[in-house]
């Protein structure tokens, strides 16, 4: 039924909280999982004076995709180490086109991930990634809802 799972991660244990269940559904359908990390910036360049700005960004988009490939390798290992499948990517742009993108370019066969369970004015400011994803893809969602413990 499942032959590829994609899993976004955004480093948060709350996010972790989808792992569990992917796991089982891996071993279940003997699928593959993919782990993604996506990074974004709020900062766009536009003025040509700003090229050390740009260089600078340039590296820390360097630093934090290092960063993003050590925490979901370790995610892979671990999968990995319990005859899952399982490999990793990380891309730059917004968080819910990018995780569509992937969705479409990798061809998976569902979409897991939890809800931070933001409601009220919370949800309207930070949006939620899990809603715009919901809203937007084309295919099956599994989504929890992660609330602290």
């Amino acid at each position: 039924m499942y032959h590829k799972i994609l899993v976004p991660l955004d480093g948060s244990r709350r996010g972790e909280r989808i792992l569990p269940h992917v796991a089982e559904m891996a071993r279940r359908y003997e699928a593959e999982v993919i782990f993604l990390q996506v990074l974004t910036s709020d900062a766009i360049i536009t003025d040509p004076y700003q090229a050390l700005a740009y260089i600078e960004m340039d590296a820390l988009f360097k630093q934090h995709e290092e960063e993003a490939t050590a925490y979901l390798t370790g995610w892979q290992a671990n999968f990995n180490g319990r005859n899952i499948a399982a490999r990793v990517c990380v891309e730059r742009g917004g968080v819910v086109n990018t995780i569509i993108e992937v969705a479409e370019r990798e061809e998976v066969d569902l979409i897991a991930m939890s809800s931070h369970g933001r409601t009220g004015l919370t949800r309207a400011f930070y949006g939620s990634v899990a809603a715009g994803v919901l809203n937007r893809i084309d295919r099956p969602l599994l989504l929890i809802r992660s609330r602290d413990e």
